[in-house]
């Protein structure tokens, strides 16, 4: 683990063992900011299921009213409509060259994957490398589809996919700490309300169990929900 700075030990101590409203944690992220780049806003859901069942998985998508600050990377896995992903300004387009690429490095340097249904089955040997890092795509997500122009689109301009990690966490940025707090809010509450209608009929007692708000270099702040 990488040692803390001497300002981050000194924003962390500032910061009480409480759970703040909304408004009054971005002030303060803002106010403890010193970054010499305009730093991502994050928030971390810590979630009430059981990651090791698969039934209560929580994946999805949801676009961010304001997306995220962040120029999105994405690939096209086809054989069929390799033409349309160019024209749609996907960055990376392939099919079973590109797959064979990434089986061999062991390397997948895009944030989103969007693919076919055609080549599904062979984009499948790449899973164990794509899995872990989130970037399989999935009908759930809406990124195993035939609209490759529309999805290509929408991730460009603020769709963005989620899923909990084996801790059963969801971390998502949602937005850059120099934006007005009307953009910020707008962006989380997105967020909150998408994952809220995933949450698992096997799940009992509280989904939400805390969130927790941070810039990308700063200390966590815990939230109401």
């Amino acid at each position: 683990m990488s040692k803390q700075s001497k300002r981050y030990q000194s924003n962390q101590q500032k910061i009480e063992k409480k759970i703040y409203a909304f408004d009054e944690a971005i002030k303060i992220i803002k106010e403890q900011s010193n970054a010499k780049f305009d730093e991502s806003l994050e928030v971390h859901l810590n979630l009430g299921i059981d990651p090791k069942k698969s039934e209560q998985t929580i994946k999805g998508s949801v676009v961010l009213p304001h997306g995220t600050g962040k120029t999105v990377k994405i690939a096209v896995f086809t054989e069929s409509k390799q033409k349309e992903a160019k024209e749609a300004q996907a960055d990376i387009i392939g099919g079973k060259e590109l797959i064979e690429e990434i089986i061999k490095t062991k390397k997948a340097d895009f944030d989103v994957a969007i693919a076919t249904a055609d080549i599904m089955r062979e984009l499948s040997r790449a899973a164990k490398i794509l899995g872990p890092k989130g970037l399989m795509p999935s009908p759930k997500t809406g990124t195993v589809t035939e609209n490759i122009s529309g999805t290509v689109n929408k991730l460009k301009t603020g769709q963005i996919n989620f899923r909990n990690d084996d801790s059963g966490n969801v971390h998502q940025n949602i937005g850059k700490l120099s934006w007005d707090l009307l953009k910020i809010k707008e962006n989380f509450n997105a967020l909150l309300t998408e994952i809220k209608k995933h949450r698992p009929k096997g799940v009992k007692g509280t989904f939400i169990k805390s969130i927790t708000l941070c810039s990308s270099m700063g200390p966590g702040i815990k939230v109401q929900s």
